[in-house]
């Protein structure tokens, strides 16, 4: 049996909401709707589902999509053994079992055809066929399915099919408005007024590189990462050279842009 108080999470996760994000995800938990997030990288997905595992009470299962991931992996296999072979359940199958939220994170990563062994679980039936095992398990009544991704990533070759992505409701996520986010950078890592608002400003002039030289841009984990750094003594134009430049962009010209943004918001 699973030890239910492992996946709980036990202390409050800080969270601040942008909208009404907390009465709806809570609206479709009591029916068990399935919940899809989208939003671009670092701007609090995660976040929020661990948040509303907490305020909810209800155990949470986090499974990081990568390329490779196979339906196996999901779901459960077999293993050899000094007794010979014995089945291992999946973190989807353990969380169906148990009634957890079950979060499928960057789900676009994982192959189409991995990602259809969650359609059972996302409409009326509520199963998870256990084909190697026989089995056909009924989700638990506490059961959700969540899952997230960047749509700014999305590609023929990495998007959801409509048949996944007509089986949720979904959230549209985006960076919090500049004042929210100063707010968060302060509560989150104890830094000054001021401090986080120049900060905010940069990661704002980065965001409108986006699509002319920049992938994505500043997201709200590198502001917070760029805080600490200040926060433990390190100089704060290095601090934002080594958290907000170098991990986003190799480009020499957008490098020097951003340094330039960094020396006119601090000097």
């Amino acid at each position: 049996m699973n030890d239910i108080s492992q996946y709980l999470v036990k202390e409050e996760p800080f969270y601040q909401s942008q909208d009404d994000e907390i009465e709806l995800y809570t609206a479709a938990y009591q029916s068990r709707l399935p919940v899809m997030i989208k939003g671009p990288t670092g701007c609090g997905k995660s976040r929020f589902v661990e948040y509303m595992a907490w305020k909810l009470n209800k155990p949470l299962i986090t499974v990081a999509c990568n390329e490779d991931m196979t339906a196996s992996d999901l779901v459960g296999r077999y293993l050899l053994d000094a007794n010979g072979t014995r089945w291992l359940d999946g973190p989807l199958t353990v969380a169906a079992r148990i009634g957890a939220i079950c979060y499928l994170d960057e789900i676009v990563e994982a192959r189409q055809d991995t990602t259809v062994v969650i359609h059972p679980l996302t409409d009326h039936r509520r199963t998870l066929p256990l084909d190697k095992k026989g089995e056909l398990l009924k989700a638990h009544p506490d059961f959700q399915m969540v899952i997230s991704y960047n749509p700014g990533y999305q590609s023929l070759m990495k998007d959801l099919k409509q048949s996944t992505k007509q089986r949720f409701t979904a959230f549209e996520f985006n960076y919090p408005t500049p004042e929210t986010e100063s707010s968060i950078l302060q509560k989150e890592t104890g830094i000054a007024a001021d401090l986080a608002d120049k900060l905010v400003k940069v990661a704002s002039i980065a965001r409108n590189l986006k699509g002319h030289g920049l992938d994505e841009g500043i997201s709200t984990r590198l502001l917070t990462y760029a805080a600490v750094l200040i926060g433990n003594g390190v100089d704060t134009k290095a601090a934002c050279r080594m958290a907000l430049v170098t991990p986003i962009t190799d480009d020499t010209d957008i490098r020097d842009t951003l340094d330039h943004a960094i020396t006119a918001v601090f000097t």
